[in-house]
């Protein structure tokens, strides 16, 4: 991966001047090959990471293991297909192992996310079964940490 790209990735705040002083370009190389990878899709949008407690925000978010039977000619895209089109989801993911799609969705409560499992999700045509994994705190994400509190250093005794 492009060390751009990896710096990006890691924080997409860093400005022009910062990225050209970490990659060893100048701004403008930097202002164009970013302008290229958003126009040849390698970069496909910015987000921030938040920490939901310190925020207020109440919406629950599940992590959703989804068995299908894939298509014939078309294997799992057209289920994918017809999940992602859902507003409620917002990651979708091919998965090795012991279930085929891993499904992440966000709600305002869990009767909201368990009726889109049980009225969507589980209709669709090739969805052999599902389990919903209600997601209860965060730790790091992307390699940021979440909760910023302050660890205890401290060893533990045993008495």
């Amino acid at each position: 991966m492009d060390t751009l790209v990896k710096l990006l990735k890691r924080n997409a705040r860093l400005s022009n001047k910062e990225l050209a002083a970490m990659t060893g370009m100048n701004e403008t190389e930097v202002e164009a090959r970013i302008k290229k990878y958003e126009q040849d899709g390698i970069i496909k949008g910015y987000s921030a990471i938040i920490n939901d407690n310190a925020a207020d925000n109440d919406d629950v978010t599940a992590f959703i293991e989804v068995k299908v039977t894939p298509k014939a000619d078309c294997g799992f895209d057209d289920i994918a297909k017809t999940i992602m089109a859902y507003d409620e989801v917002e990651s979708l993911t091919l998965m090795s192992g012991a279930f085929d799609l891993a499904v992440t969705i966000s709600g305002t409560n869990y009767k909201k996310i368990a009726l889109f499992v049980a009225q969507r999700l589980s209709t669709i045509d090739g969805v052999l079964s599902t389990a919903t994994h209600f997601i209860l705190k965060r730790y790091k994400e992307k390699g940021i940490y979440i909760d910023d509190e302050a660890t205890d250093e401290r060893s533990f005794v045993s008495p």
